[in-house]
């Protein structure tokens, strides 16, 4: 995509993540609210028929197979990461509102690219933010195909469905499994690319939040002389809404950085133990070991984002010393120091102020991981 200071927009940006959220009825027009038309009985109708009926057949299966650890552990992996995605979806919907307010927000003018030199200095983010999102679709879709493929490419005759669930009717009757086999791959495909996307709204806007760092380390840098106290003043309120835009995205995705880090450290350590029991080569293998690189990615990605806003947050203070403010008068200086002790504390994306997204984080997830699957395995030894 092409960029111009004339007609920069940031929704541009994010143009196919939106998209792709609109065509699965999470992205109504106007303020962020549904109205009494169409749109609302579609997503209506994709609600009750792909993300209902698909749960529920998972649901009451589990009481078919309690019995059977290994099955019972598949099961429970599938449906801890429906519900999250359900959850998600909830409390994105809640505050698509507050979404639409912050693009708003950095659309006008003060926090857009105004010079072709500030467009240079960001173009780079935002290419990097589109190679991104390219791979982690890619990752996504890789791993459904493996869901797709991974019952055929094993006995044909068991008639195994991709996810274990209950149908009311007998699915090893040929007609009857290939309606279900086509059902949950209608039913997962949509709901996992709307999971991922719902991901990358969320890395999107934490990615718009250390562009617009960028730009502001970019103006104090550029203070001149004979404006100083004036552009300051300009910057020092430009970071109090940079600031107050991190706080409303941080309440938007709280709970669903807490879920998801809670439910990929479990589903990380389950999906580890089931392919202690299957061959690595096989079908089902083959897509164990995707579904760890899938979700290991998708872990990576929000602590990487969060590690970047706070890394660059932290270089506020260091732009303000790069600009010529050692001839200015007193009062400007101390309205300098006053800003450099405030910018001393870095924006940081948390959950539920529990834990910040940092690439330290990560590390902790991954290990924490790891014990719970040596748990299990001594569970079942």
């Amino acid at each position: 995509m092409i960029y111009e200071v004339d007609n920069f927009d940031w929704k541009n940006v994010i143009y196919e993540n939106l998209l792709v959220l609109k065509s699965v009825g999470l992205w109504p027009k106007g303020n962020g609210l549904y109205n009494r038309d169409v749109y609302l009985v579609y997503a209506l109708s994709l609600a009750v028929f792909l993300v209902a009926g698909f749960n529920l057949s998972q649901l009451i299966n589990i009481y078919f197979i309690y019995t059977d650890f290994e099955v019972l552990t598949s099961s429970i992996l599938l449906m801890t990461t429906n519900l999250l995605a359900i959850t998600k979806m909830c409390l994105f919907l809640k505050n698509v509102p507050k979404i639409k307010n912050i693009l708003n927000t950095l659309n006008t003018l003060d926090f857009r690219p105004k010079t072709p030199s500030q467009l240079e200095l960001i173009k780079p983010s935002l290419k990097r933010w589109k190679r991104i999102y390219i791979w982690y679709h890619t990752v996504v879709i890789f791993n459904l195909l493996m869901w797709s493929v991974a019952p055929i490419l094993g006995d044909l005759e068991e008639h195994r469905l991709p996810f274990a669930a209950w149908f009311p009717f007998d699915t090893q009757v040929l007609p009857n499994y290939a309606a279900a086999y086509v059902y949950q791959m209608v039913c997962m495909w949509p709901m996992s690319v709307c999971n991922m996307n719902l991901d990358c709204i969320v890395m999107a806007l934490m990615m718009l939040l250390c562009v617009q760092c960028d730009l502001l380390c970019y103006n104090l840098r550029s203070l001149h002389s004979l404006s100083f106290d004036k552009e300051l003043v300009e910057c020092i309120k430009r970071h109090k809404v940079i600031v107050s835009l991190a706080k409303t995205s941080n309440d938007f995705f709280n709970w669903i950085i807490l879920g998801q880090f809670a439910t990929s450290t479990s589903v990380t350590a389950l999906i580890m133990f089931q392919l202690t029991l299957v061959s690595p080569v096989s079908g089902e293998g083959l897509s164990h070991m995707f579904y760890i690189h899938g979700i290991t990615t998708q872990i990576f990605l929000y602590c990487w984002f969060g590690n970047e806003l706070e890394v660059k947050s932290s270089r506020i203070p260091n732009a303000v010393y790069e600009s010529n403010w050692i001839y200015q008068p007193p009062k400007v200086k101390r309205n300098i120091i006053f800003f450099c002790i405030r910018c001393q504390r870095p924006i940081k994306i948390t959950a539920i102020k529990l834990f910040s997204l940092s690439l330290q984080t990560f590390i902790a997830i991954m290990r924490s991981a790891y014990s719970y699957f040596a748990l299990l395995s001594n569970v079942n030894a």
